[in-house]
């Protein structure tokens, strides 16, 4: 070790190494010197991946988490560079992804004086962070060694519980950020050094409280209850799916099913499934005769507006099960919230009236408005964008990671997502709903994993397309479904569509970008798809390596149109 620099970053890097950290995005930049080096040098334990933009490289490093479930280190240097990630710790605190953000930045005594490179970093991310430090500057003595390796291991413990989400570290330098000589004579320090002493006391798994809620009675005596699986992304599907699958026949309720949940993707657990409540809930009479009286909300609330409402409207009892610490009840209504996940919930007790009446009608509506559905998109033989959805649920290789983009996307998926038994491993940036990252977050899902597929817009990835910039680093393959409407299709949806001036200008935001001539600037393969047989024929098998573009070119308009022609009529028996 030449500097303390150098011994302060060894120690941080080490210290993360036997905590388990697999995956570090390094954005070049000068003050980050000491930990860019440090961490390279961790190689193979820790993976270090350069990327330039920083906004980019932490939506990157927010896919990798949401993969693998476990925490991603991601550094920059000082200034607006962190500023950067401010999106993606957003994103990171609403959809409880563990991120460990390490800012570096320059000493005090360089600060508030028009030294370059530099602004206030200390709570750059205001209240998002689930803990945020500044360090103390490296300085040789063992005591404060020890100081920072409690820092990183707490940072580790904060960025999973009690629930999961980003830590913010600023971590001040000062020169020679290099592996140079600092003049600090640090040959006594490094003698009494012992590092398996040091580290000794680091575990790298916490156990995780474990209990088990007995079902309520008054869940088994209601005969006019609903379970509601939204929006999830859980690391065991299977086990999350058959959890709700047993709540459901116990109780004999229906599972009203978000095309964001696992629970279409393994339909065969769960008899009583309903994909179409959104176009069910459409049709007036229906939607009171299924009116509720108890609702069981496992994860967050679905996209669909008409469920919403319709609960809303009706004001029953809810029980929201999910082990956050967040309030996850924007309808502010009747609830309670068990703070636990739904594959502990204790399954006892005495089951209800078998197939009641109020189970018959769900499943009835469900079977009619799915076939009204299935029966339309497979005749449509235009390329509208909502027979997209539909199509990939049913054509998709089993266990695919599905990245699901924010707008039209989630809701066509929530409309039109088909059960089936694939096993698709839907993500989808649900927690502030941008559209910002999309791409990077797909790669990062895709990174080292199988063979993975975008669903996106066009406007979604225009925003990110510098997310191509990581082609070079990306190891595996994502495919890219490219709805390309020239615009933003879900505003034509508004009631802002019916004036223009100055919906086209301010809203819809034409871009005319030709995707053929952009795919060619980041060397990333295009094809442009003319048929849904054509589409269905690129997408099983997928290739292993690489990044492609399967381009749709639809109307918005005529999508719209047909939306609103349509929805409607699907939920008539």
């Amino acid at each position: 070790m030449k500097n303390i620099n150098q011994l302060w970053a060894y120690i941080f890097t080490e210290t993360l190494k036997r905590l388990g950290l697999a995956c570090v995005v390094i954005c070049p930049g000068s003050r980050s010197t000491p930990l860019a080096i440090a961490f390279a040098q961790q190689a193979p334990d820790i993976e270090a991946i350069p990327i330039l933009d920083e906004r980019s490289a932490a939506f990157f490093a927010l896919g990798v988490a949401k993969a693998t479930g476990r925490p991603v280190a991601i550094v920059c240097t000082s200034g607006t560079a962190g500023a950067n990630f401010y999106p993606a710790v957003i994103e990171a605190k609403e959809s409880r992804v563990p991120l460990l953000l390490l800012t570096t930045d320059r000493p005090p005594e360089l600060r508030d004086c028009h030294s370059g490179q530099t602004i206030d970093q200390v709570k750059l991310y205001g209240s998002y962070p689930n803990w945020q430090a500044e360090l103390a500057l490296p300085v040789p003595d063992v005591g404060m060694l020890g100081y920072l390796r409690q820092i990183v291991i707490h940072s580790w413990y904060k960025t999973q519980a009690p629930t999961p989400g980003p830590v913010h570290l600023n971590i001040p330098f000062r020169d020679p950020l290099a592996p140079i000589p600092d003049g600090a004579d640090l040959s006594y320090l490094l003698s009494n050094f012992h590092p398996e002493e040091f580290f000794a006391g680091i575990n790298t798994p916490f156990p995780s409280p474990q209990c088990q809620f007995l079902i309520p009675q008054v869940w088994l005596q209601s005969p006019r209850g609903i379970i509601i699986a939204g929006v999830a992304q859980p690391q065991q599907p299977r086990e999350y799916c058959q959890a709700i699958a047993s709540l459901s026949q116990t109780l004999q309720w229906p599972v009203l099913a978000e095309g964001l949940s696992p629970v279409r993707n393994y339909a065969d657990l769960n008899p009583y499934l309903i994909s179409t409540y959104d176009l069910i809930l459409r049709n007036p009479q229906l939607a009171k005769q299924l009116s509720p009286d108890m609702v069981i909300q496992v994860g967050d609330m679905p996209t669909s507006k008409e469920l919403r409402t319709w609960i809303d409207t009706n004001q029953p009892r809810r029980w929201v099960i999910d082990p956050s610490d967040q309030n996850l009840d924007p309808l502010h209504g009747r609830t309670t919230h068990l703070r636990m996940r739904v594959e502990d919930l204790g399954v006892g007790g005495e089951k209800s009236a078998a197939f009641s009446e109020y189970l018959q009608l769900w499943c009835i509506a469900e079977a009619q408005v799915r076939a009204n559905v299935d029966d339309t998109l497979d005749k449509m033989q235009e390329l509208v964008e909502c027979k997209t959805a539909w199509l990939l649920s049913q054509i998709l290789p089993p266990q695919t990671p599905l990245f699901i983009a924010n707008s039209m996307p989630v809701r066509d998926v929530e409309y039109f997502w088909k059960p089936n038994n694939l096993g698709v491993r839907s993500h989808f940036n649900r927690g502030a709903n941008g559209i910002d990252g999309t791409l990077s977050t797909a790669l990062g899902i895709a990174h080292r994993h199988q063979s993975s597929v975008m669903l996106t817009g066009d406007l979604a990835l225009l925003h990110d397309t510098n997310g191509f910039l990581m082609r070079n680093k990306f190891v595996g393959h994502l495919t890219i479904i490219l709805i390309n409407n020239n615009g933003g299709g879900i505003f034509e949806m508004l009631p802002i569509a019916n004036f223009d001036p100055p919906f086209e200008e301010f809203f819809a935001t034409p871009q005319d970008i030709d995707f053929a001539q952009l795919c060619t600037t980041y060397s990333v393969q295009h094809e442009l798809i003319t048929s849904w047989q054509h589409l269905q024929q690129k997408l099983n098998p997928l290739p292993t390596t690489g990044i492609r573009v399967l381009e749709l070119q639809t109307n918005r308009k005529f999508d719209a149109q047909w939306r609103k022609e349509n929805l409607g009529k699907l939920s008539l028996q």
